[in-house]
């Protein structure tokens, strides 16, 4: 487990349930349903694991994930699959490596043809129903970008974080990857945003997402700050402690009508079981 300090976040009042141009075919959503979104933090990091890492890595504020988080991403999300009670329909991603392998395996899990208890790990899936979810990278979902989660000592000195997003889609299933998606952030966050900033940058990211997709089921995969504020403020509580791999389950009441779409607020659900966050009621 990794344990994550705790900030004070700032109140973030309610808002009125919002009336939205649904994107995608509305025939799909019921008259009267509901919305899920997962929120998902990432694997085992392999600079917690080993810190001489860092002392060789060419990207040291972008480290992978160790074998062992590999394992955990898969068994998580076979836990998903068997457990939820609604299909996921889009993966949303941080474009930071431990993220992208993250989702990979989850993905793997989610969209094996066959269910195999015994499985470990991505390698052992022999095939994958390609037609299942989509997936796409949106560099709203990064780690917090202040010297709070990256030391100045290994962050980029330009402040640039670039990545090589053709690379890392090629790390999913192929056919996967929506290239058609327009990411709500078209860029990375400016390196040394504020803890609030980093909080409505999550909180708003949830909600634009969601809004875009109200037929859909979704799962970000994301960071340990991401999963942290948007649980505390939905929920109100003190979260002291997310572990790797942790899920936040949040639901929405969605109605449709006339080809427009009603959303309620999001609600913590807790039907995941342990949930792998810890926090203060």
């Amino acid at each position: 487990m990794f344990t994550i300090t705790s900030n004070v976040l700032p109140k973030v009042a309610s808002p009125p349930p919002r009336t939205i141009r649904a994107t995608m075919d509305s025939a799909n959503l019921n008259s009267d349903s509901y919305q899920n979104v997962l929120m998902m933090r990432h694997g085992d990091r392999i600079d917690k694991i080993d810190p001489l890492w860092l002392d060789t890595a060419a990207r040291p504020w972008d480290p992978p994930l160790v074998q062992d988080g590999m394992v955990r991403a898969f068994r998580t999300g076979q836990r998903i699959r068997s457990q939820i009670q609604f299909p996921i329909h889009r993966v949303f991603v941080s474009p930071f490596i431990r993220c992208v392998q993250t989702a990979s395996e989850v993905i793997a899990a989610l969209s094996a043809v066959d269910f195999d208890p015994n499985a470990k790990s991505s390698k052992d899936v022999l095939s994958i129903d390609k037609s299942k979810l989509k997936v796409s990278i949106e560099f709203g979902l990064s780690e917090m970008l202040n010297t709070i989660s990256i030391p100045r000592e290994i962050a980029p000195k330009d402040g640039k974080f670039d990545f090589m997003i053709t690379d890392l889609e090629a790390l999913f299933p192929d056919g996967m990857v929506d290239h058609n998606v327009d990411p709500v952030y078209k860029e990375m966050p400016q390196w040394e945003e504020t803890v609030e900033g980093c909080t409505e940058r999550f909180l708003n990211l949830v909600k634009t997402l969601a809004d875009k997709y109200p037929s859909e089921n979704l799962l970000l995969v994301t960071h340990g700050e991401g999963v942290r504020t948007t649980f505390a403020t939905i929920k109100d509580v003190d979260v002291y402690d997310v572990g790797y791999c942790a899920c936040a389950e949040l639901r929405r009441q969605v109605s449709s009508k006339d080809g427009s779409t009603k959303a309620g607020d999001f609600e913590v659900i807790t039907s995941l079981g342990q949930a792998g966050i810890k926090y203060h009621p």
